[in-house]
């Protein structure tokens, strides 16, 4: 639309189109705001520090990512995932030394962004994150037992043995917690069914509050919260060279589980909206400055948020405004009712971490693994297994371990097929290759993944005297391949059994001329074409081929290669 026709506009019209946008983001922001209140204080529960922590992250850090991150419409805070890792963290080393991870996994977030590697989140597998999803929600489900049934335990670094002490401690649980946490479960799940505008969560909330603050139960409350905003604060520590090497490792947990999860949240917020998709490097570049910045003001460390941000989006949010109304309404609502928030009973959150940890199983990803493939299946498992038994990191390093080398056994049996006689000949040929010639057609760069598969072959075969290896689509090779193509020359030679190579592409031909590899092999043993290869084995054949006599070289090449 041109700038005269905008301008001749009622100007009724105009405002609504100037803020149309602004109610939307209003609203989205205001019902992501009472959507993050109840899980801010959850997720800091989770994670082993003051519920305090869990909403001034939720304000600085939401503000912080909406204003820096890749998204428009990301809302970012705490996370049960980040939680996970942060209950075991501060459990061994101490909120100080967490906030000291927390900026330190920020610069290495603010690091990945710059080299541009945000990127990389796209080749995780589905097995893998449906894994370390569902091992989360397990974690998230059994460390709130501890807190479902009234129990004042210590918190254990992993969360075994807290487990193994909770259960070991049943026959001392309350009641009465445990009646509000029922309370608070009934509620979530039945609620949406009354009302969809305010969340089950929160109703439940305010519900076991209001229950325990009645009928004066004995039970754990969260404690007070101040009543005032987040205030930048010294950390301590920071310029101790020692206590940065100490904490490196967690400060890489922090940053990889924070980055994975961020972009996995972006990429769902992509699918909901039809505005402009995500820069993932900006995005790990804003959710690192967070990071950096939480720490200062009394937070923990956080990530976006697949739920809040979903919440954000249907309700209308479009830009990034949404995301800082969602940090300011969570600071006025610290302002106005934190004298509140000390009556809010643990039990209650632990009813919310509940609901939120079974909604966190993908379910359906279950059934679509089953259904597939057995393999893929087996690393959700093992990824699953490995995030409960050890840590959510090393189930990611061994989930990729384990569906890349499902790859490489893949792409092995897919690059490399032995051609029957019926597709080597055109069509009415009568003419047999015989047992000693063998034709082989390999299949794009992942050629080195298929070289063990002819030792097997030499002796299933030990008749083949001739081994033709067509590499006319095989457009790269790398080290691995060459080392694998010399060890198969070499196998070849040791059973008498000669190699042909045919259809080389310039690049291929290249590599194997600058290693030598070429010579070595011979250039006798390279052809353009596999017929020409066939015919200099067995003149013969050439001969007594009716369809081939007719065809120029250039349709047989067409027709066969």
């Amino acid at each position: 639309m041109a700038t005269s026709d905008i301008l001749k506009e009622p100007l009724l019209l105009r405002l609504s189109r100037l803020f149309g946008g602004l109610r939307g983001d209003l609203t989205g922001g205001l019902t992501a705001a009472v959507v993050a209140l109840p899980l801010a204080l959850a997720f800091a529960v989770a994670s082993g520090v003051e519920p305090k922590a869990g909403l001034y992250t939720a304000i600085v850090a939401g503000i912080v990512a909406a204003i820096f991150g890749g998204s428009s419409v990301q809302i970012t805070g705490p996370t049960g995932a980040m939680a996970v890792v942060l209950v075991g963290i501060v459990a061994k080393y101490g909120l100080e030394k967490v906030w000291i991870a927390g900026v330190m996994a920020g610069i290495i977030q603010i690091a990945l962004g710059v080299a541009k590697l945000g990127q990389l989140v796209k080749f995780i597998p589905y097995p893998v994150t449906a894994g370390f999803t569902n091992g989360i929600a397990v974690i998230i489900f059994c460390g709130q037992l501890n807190n479902f049934f009234g129990l004042k335990l210590p918190r254990s670094e992993h969360f075994l043995p807290g487990l193994w002490q909770s259960l070991t401690h049943v026959e001392a649980l309350n009641w009465a917690a445990v009646s509000l946490a029922v309370v608070v479960i009934a509620t979530n799940v039945l609620w949406p069914r009354i009302n969809t505008t305010i969340p089950g969560s929160l109703v439940g909330l305010v519900l076991a509050t209001a229950i325990a603050s009645a009928f004066h139960l004995n039970v754990p409350t969260i404690g007070t919260i101040p009543q005032s905003l987040p205030m930048p604060q010294g950390i301590p520590h920071w310029n101790d060279f020692s206590v940065i090497r100490e904490l490196i490792n967690p400060a890489l947990a922090l940053a990889a589980l924070g980055s994975i999860e961020s972009l996995l949240s972006a990429v769902v917020a992509d699918g909901m909206t039809v505005s402009e998709k995500h820069n993932s490097d900006r995005e790990l570049i804003g959710q690192g400055l967070a990071n950096m910045i939480v720490p200062f003001f009394g937070g923990i460390p956080a990530t976006g948020a697949i739920a809040r941000t979903a919440v954000n989006v249907r309700s209308g949010g479009k830009t990034r405004l949404s995301g800082v109304i969602h940090g300011v309404a969570l600071a006025i609502i610290v302002l106005t009712l934190a004298p509140l928030a000390a009556q809010i009973p643990l039990a209650a959150l632990a009813g919310i971490l509940m609901v939120v940890s079974l909604r966190m199983i993908e379910w359906e990803a279950i059934g679509l693994l089953m259904r597939a493939t057995y393999s893929d299946f087996a690393v959700m498992i093992l990824t699953w297994l490995v995030t409960i038994l050890f840590d959510l990191v090393l189930a990611v390093e061994v989930g990729l371990i384990a569906a890349g080398a499902l790859f490489i056994k893949r792409m092995s049996d897919l690059s490399l097929v032995k051609i029957p006689e019926t597709e080597v000949f055109p069509p009415g040929t009568p003419l047999e290759l015989g047992k000693e010639i063998a034709v082989y057609r390999v299949d794009g760069p992942v050629f080195f993944g298929a070289a063990e598969r002819f030792a097997t072959f030499l002796r299933d075969e030990p008749e083949v005297k001739y081994l033709i290896l067509r590499l006319r689509f095989v457009p790269n090779m790398d080290t691995t391949g060459l080392v694998a193509l010399e060890d198969i020359y070499h196998d070849l030679e040791r059973h008498n059994c000669r190699l042909i190579l045919t259809g080389l592409q310039p690049e291929v031909q290249q590599l194997l001329e600058r290693t030598g590899l070429l010579k070595t092999i011979g250039l006798s043993n390279c052809f353009e074409t596999t017929t020409e290869a066939i015919c200099s084995i067995s003149p013969q054949i050439a001969c007594s081929q009716p369809v081939a006599a007719d065809l120029k070289t250039k349709e047989l090449m067409e027709l066969i290669d």
